[in-house]
């Protein structure tokens, strides 16, 4: 099935019972400016799709995704990691509860044990620098001094040079970094064309490329999914959520 198609199935089901999702992005970085989203539920036609062991992460979570995103004017390729992560933190609290089992390396012992955390709560930073009323960012590179405008890498963005990466020939350096950059940069001391933007990308310094992604980092609303659990031997460890396939199999297993 075409994605035009799938999105066009999953716009029937939009009368289904749903809730509003707050995107901790605030909806800023997007045309519609949506804070909100509504989301459905997971149903048993969805315990289909997660109990089958011949879809990867990215296709499972986007096809969840375009099923259970309510919106005509805002599609899920285009959300921010962050904006997905909520969705899914809903999806899986309202299924199966907020309570999230996984394994743990005790550093004092050296050996693993199952430990249980709560996901009841999103802790979201947000920085106090907001983009303009089109969602860019602007700041000037510390080596070169020009004035780039800067946006986030959307899910669908980063899905996409993900995708073309790994179709690179063999033995030959992937262009991760510049790909990204290249999406990242809308405008260069005013100048918005692809063409230019390219061959500054090429020829940017180190220095202003590290300052690209630290001020993305840093500027960019996220989700701490960090928390802290006590080890068998007593030491305090601090562990990450990851959206990974087992987010949601572990209960069919």
């Amino acid at each position: 099935m075409m994605d035009k198609d799938l999105y066009q199935a999953a716009t029937e089901n939009f009368n289904l019972p749903h809730d509003m999702v707050q995107l901790p992005s605030g909806g800023i970085f997007y045309k519609s400016k949506k804070k909100s989203v509504k989301v459905g539920y997971l149903t048993a036609v969805d315990e289909n799709l997660l109990n089958s062991s011949n879809i990867e992460r990215d296709g499972l979570m986007m096809t969840l995704l375009r099923n259970k995103v309510y919106e005509h004017d805002l599609r899920p390729e285009e959300l921010l990691d962050v904006d997905i992560q909520a969705v899914l933190l809903f999806l899986r609290n309202t299924s199966f509860g907020p309570e999230y089992s996984m394994s743990v390396l005790d550093p004092r012992t050296n050996k693993y044990f199952d430990s249980t955390i709560v996901l009841d709560e999103l802790n979201i930073t947000r920085p106090t620098n907001v983009p303009d009323d089109s969602g860019l960012f602007e700041t000037i590179l510390p080596k070169t001094k020009a004035v780039v405008k800067l946006k986030p890498l959307s899910y669908g963005e980063e899905t996409e040079i993900e995708k073309s990466l790994e179709k690179y020939p063999a033995g030959l350096v992937p262009p991760t970094i510049t790909m990204k950059l290249q999406k990242q940069i809308v405008e260069v001391n005013g100048d918005t064309s692809l063409s230019t933007i390219s061959k500054f990308v090429n020829e940017l310094p180190i220095l202003d490329s590290k300052h690209i992604k630290n001020f993305l980092r840093e500027n960019v609303p996220s989700l701490d999914l960090k928390r802290q659990v006590k080890t068998p031997s007593g030491e305090i460890v601090t562990v990450q959520v990851a959206f990974g396939v087992e987010f949601f199999r572990p209960f069919f297993q």
